[in-house]
């Protein structure tokens, strides 16, 4: 892998993984229509770590709260609060994609990434996100989380494993169909996520390595991307919060419907390969 391959899909995984408009989906576009190879689900899974660095620090107040109070509710019954219910449920989220990213890692990461898939996926499930904003009454406030919230968005987390989808998508769309306030779905999807992605980078990190996985890239390669996807990812952290506060997340589909139907064209013209 190359450096300017690195930068240029650090940043694009920067920009776009905490927007609903699939960071997978735009690393595998980018990768074929600028150098005619998919850079492989390994070094996106590496990439992202950075994003996850991320949260994690955006979200570090939170974090804390939920971690202290969940080890405080485990020894203390009487200190079970919402800090305690919320650390159980992002760990009752996470189960679901754990377990589909483990016994379908191999389709996930050959099957799944061919760009009719991606490109498909980006135009359909752009609907979602317009059906999750008409019919939810986005009313519920974080106090109001529920076990049930987290099965539901911790299930649609599993669709974010199909390039194309969006796990922000998926998942706050899931919260919005639950009656959600747009900003808690969203502040919540970003938890749920961060054990996730944190597995799925690591466990993913000697396959970066291995150009039977996707272009093999160095370890300063992979540091050097990790950093961009930080930065840049923290930034858009603050945006998305921003933006959701008074937008409709159906905005998003004025852009992934438009770049779905392109990817179609260029793939139907030839000008892409699909695998």
């Amino acid at each position: 892998m190359t450096w300017i391959q690195v930068i240029v899909l650090s940043i694009v995984q920067g920009l776009t993984e905490f927007l609903p408009v699939s960071s997978s989906g735009h690393l595998r576009i980018v990768s074929e229509l600028f150098w005619g190879e998919d850079a492989g689900a390994s070094f996106t899974a590496v990439v992202q770590l950075g994003t996850e660095f991320a949260v994690l620090v955006f979200f570090a107040k939170d974090i804390w709260q939920i971690l202290t109070g969940w080890f405080r509710g485990l020894f203390n019954k009487e200190l079970r609060g919402f800090h305690y219910r919320m650390g159980w449920m992002v760990i009752v989220g996470t189960i679901p994609v754990a377990l589909v990213g483990f016994f379908a890692r191999d389709i996930i990461r050959d099957g799944l990434r061919n760009l009719w898939i991606t490109a498909t996926v980006l135009v359909l499930f752009s609907f979602v996100f317009i059906l999750a904003e008409k019919f939810g009454k986005k009313q519920r406030p974080t106090e109001d989380l529920k076990m049930k919230d987290a099965i539901v968005m911790g299930l649609a987390q599993c669709l974010a494993l199909i390039p194309g989808v969006s796990r922000s998508g998926g998942t706050v769309s899931a919260g919005l169909f639950m009656n959600l306030d747009r900003e808690v779905a969203t502040r919540f999807s970003f938890l749920l996520a961060i054990p996730a992605v944190l597995a799925s980078g690591l466990f993913s990190l000697p396959d970066a390595f291995d150009p039977q996985a996707g272009q093999a890239a160095s370890a300063l390669q992979l540091l050097a991307g990790t950093s961009i996807t930080f930065v840049l990812g923290y930034a858009s952290i603050a945006w998305l919060l921003k933006f959701v506060a008074h937008h409709s997340f159906a905005w998003f589909a004025a852009y992934r419907i438009p770049v779905g139907l392109l990817v179609m064209a260029l793939l139907a013209f030839g000008v892409l390969q699909p695998v």
